[in-house]
């Protein structure tokens, strides 16, 4: 009677122990970059920019993932062209040498950073994804690799070579700076 108390107390806690790690794997927590969102972020000593999409209310699971895919492109390209516009400010100077009567105006071209932003799109590839099983909403992330973002300037060939030029040799300095307001951000 005794090994047959044990045997059944063993099948229970061998029961027990395989519901609770199902339960465990069905709770699987929420990736950061969900919370994260998107933005220019160092991440495995790469810099890169991000962009998260998602979509809820599709039961058609193949669509659902097409859909957040491409949200999470059209999101990566909308703070690509939000950090323009703030670039586009920042490149406004003035300078003066000894002479403070007399200075020298520079800024640049609007038609070449809208150019630089629709090449951006160029090796964007989805690297994650999750659904949130409670609320039925799919989440992507895109990512596109500043190094792939260079290497696509230097094929690009609608861009003339000065400003090809000019955003290959600015292009660390200026996502360092992306990244410098990306962390000055509320909540992060």
């Amino acid at each position: 009677m005794s090994s047959n108390r044990n045997l059944t107390a063993g099948w229970l806690r061998g029961g027990l122990i395989l519901v609770l790690l199902a339960s465990g794997a069905a709770c699987s927590s929420v990736p950061a970059w969900v919370k994260q969102g998107s933005g220019a972020y160092h991440s495995e000593g790469a810099k890169a920019f991000y962009g998260v999409g998602s979509i809820v209310g599709i039961k058609n699971e193949p669509l659902a993932w097409d859909a957040a895919e491409n949200r999470a492109r059209a999101e990566l390209a909308k703070n690509f062209q939000t950090y323009t516009a703030y670039l586009m400010r920042d490149y406004a100077a003035s300078t003066n040498a000894a002479d403070f009567t007399k200075s020298t105006e520079e800024q640049n071209v609007e038609r070449a950073i809208k150019t630089f932003a629709a090449i951006t799109l160029t090796g964007v590839r989805p690297i994650d994804r999750y659904k949130d099983e409670d609320t039925g909403t799919y989440y992507v992330l895109a990512k596109l690799d500043l190094k792939d973002m260079k290497e696509a300037l230097a094929q690009a060939k609608e861009l003339n070579g000065e400003v090809r030029d000019f955003v290959r040799q600015n292009a660390e300095r200026l996502f360092d700076r992306l990244e410098q307001e990306e962390n000055a951000k509320p909540g992060t």
